[in-house]
């Protein structure tokens, strides 16, 4: 199958999730083109990126002016230099009447330059719901073909319904072939604003379990307590409140040591946070690490903790993948009653599940888990058994090629086929 990936950013390192649908479609023979808005992360790439030459098939926007007078300079440039490979495909992408603010703009013939004189795709995977917008558009004008499937990941359903409203996506609802959902929590949201449940199922995020070694946990012989942390420095990732309550923990605990990896604009905030409670020489702000030096680090961890909390733009979390990546490794963990994260972590068997924002339970579970270090290894069982059995990547590609296989097989004609596939992935 030929397959045309529409992100965002290409690459970041903290979307290895899609890296690996990526990777293992090449590996099951399958040609993959990327399309990007931007560049993401240069400097700091997950080796696959490298290991199979990902960027050689990776095509970007033209670089889109704010200034309207240059904006619309380069775009008459890019017409002329193109009109001959799609001429009626740009002049689709102009009609304002049809397509508003997106033709008005230019931002639709930007986004069909890279896809000029491109053979005819299979699939077209949107990976987040402002990616299948644009799918949408582009298959409209002509600029692509194929089945067209999108799919939402947390900030697309949560944060930007929120901004824009429950109507923001009627018309890809109606338009694309097919609907995947990370989790089921975002998959009832989904329904709820309209899409058809018969074209929409779970499809997780997956993580490569060969690369994550499960480790027993037990006590160090130097007595201290590491707990990890992996994400974002942002709101909804809720770190104030992990910071807080090993804050409480260290009066009692002074062995703990918290170590938290990853980077963003509340660094600051929670650097003077650390300082205000005094707990400098235990929580520490790593920054963003690559993904064998987080594996480097959880090796030497005891506990895992991912505080997930709703932020107030709405940005809402599924099953996150550092929790997946700690489980699999054999870490109890500690995180909260939020967005899909119940669908992972089972309470009281891979470890524990406290309200949002709550200071107090993270503390009282984090201490529990450092007074009884006996539990530690059969939840660490536990956490790994469940993501072998639910997100092993290799599971969920060979699944997402099944999905594949099947629109280009009935597509949206034979709607008794489609039932029966999304109730063969409930069964």
């Amino acid at each position: 199958m030929r397959i045309a990936f529409f992100v965002t950013y290409f690459p970041i390192l903290s979307e290895t999730f899609i890296l690996n649908q990526i990777t293992g479609l090449i590996d099951r023979g399958h040609e993959v083109d990327i399309y990007a808005n931007q560049p993401g992360d240069r400097d700091k790439m997950h080796p696959d990126v490298e290991r199979y030459r990902l960027l050689d098939r990776t095509y970007y926007i033209p670089e889109f002016p704010k200034n309207l007078f240059f904006r619309l300079l380069k775009g008459l440039g890019l017409v002329f230099a193109n009109l001959s490979k799609a001429p009626l495909v740009l002049l689709r992408s102009l009609n304002v009447f049809k397509y508003g603010k997106e033709a008005a703009s230019l931002w639709l013939l930007y986004l069909t330059i890279p896809l000029l004189n491109k053979k005819p795709y299979d699939i077209i995977h949107c990976q987040f719901g402002t990616d299948g917008l644009k799918g949408m558009w582009l298959r409209d004008i002509g600029a692509i073909t194929g089945k067209l499937i999108t799919t939402f990941r947390g900030y697309d359903i949560s944060t930007y319904i929120q901004e824009h409203g429950e109507q923001f996506y009627d018309k890809l609802f109606a338009a694309a072939d097919f609907f995947l959902t990370n989790c089921e929590f975002f998959r009832r949201r989904v329904i709820k604003l309209g899409c058809d449940e018969k074209k929409t199922v779970v499809h997780g995020s997956g993580i490569d379990c060969s690369r994550f070694v499960f480790t027993p946990r037990y006590p160090s012989p130097d007595g201290m307590i590491r707990i990890a942390t992996t994400g974002r420095l942002v709101e909804k990732k809720g770190i104030e409140y992990s910071i807080r309550a090993v804050a409480k923990l260290a009066k009692t605990y002074p062995n703990l040591e918290y170590n938290i990896m990853g980077d963003g604009p509340l660094r600051n905030n929670l650097q003077q946070l650390i300082q205000e409670l005094g707990v400098s020489n235990i929580v520490k702000l790593l920054g963003q690490k690559p993904q064998q030096e987080i594996i480097e680090i959880l090796n030497k961890s005891h506990i895992f903790t991912a505080p997930s909390v709703t932020a107030k733009d709405g940005n809402q979390d599924a099953p996150v993948n550092v929790l997946k990546e700690a489980m699999a490794m054999g870490l109890p963990v500690v995180s909260t009653y939020h967005g899909g994260i119940p669908e992972l972590v089972e309470d009281g068997i891979s470890g524990f599940l406290v309200p949002e924002r709550d200071v107090y339970g993270l503390a009282e579970k984090l201490g529990y888990l450092i007074k009884h270090p006996e539990i530690w290894h059969q939840m660490g069982r536990s956490g790994r058994a469940y993501v072998e059995q639910h997100y092993d990547t290799n599971k969920l590609n060979d699944q997402l090629v099944e999905i594949y296989r099947h629109l280009l097989n009935f597509g949206q004609e034979q709607p008794r086929e489609q039932e029966k596939l999304v109730s063969s992935m409930y069964v």
